[in-house]
């Protein structure tokens, strides 16, 4: 009897000092967001975090872990401009918008 269990969220944003977060189904949305917020938001800064699922030792489902991927700062000059180019395809691959003040998972444990 397999019993499947649904996948976890692939990302995860976090903004207003960590006191808002979303989950969503992929990295585009995830920038659409950002920028769609972005204005309105109390704080220009929004961590990207990437889930991926946890498996147990006996093969079940231990729900997710996220890893933060990127920091997205708007109040950066020229952050919003490359979210947009990303968006548009004109910043190459997906990923390579990394530049808008990027920070690596090393040391984050997770907890806002």
């Amino acid at each position: 009897m397999a019993h499947q269990q649904p996948a976890p969220p692939r990302w995860q944003l976090r903004f207003d000092g960590g006191r808002q977060q979303r989950y969503l189904p992929d990295r585009r949305s995830v920038l659409h967001y950002v920028l769609a917020i972005g204005p309105q938001a109390p704080d220009p800064r929004f961590e990207v975090w990437a889930g991926e699922r946890v498996l147990l030792a006996d093969g079940s489902d231990g729900g997710a872990v996220f890893s933060l991927a990127e920091v997205i700062d708007l109040s950066e000059p020229g952050a919003a401009d490359r979210v947009r180019a990303e968006l548009t395809g004109s910043a190459g691959s997906a990923g390579s918008g990394r530049s808008a003040g990027s920070a690596g998972s090393a040391g984050r444990d997770g907890a806002p």
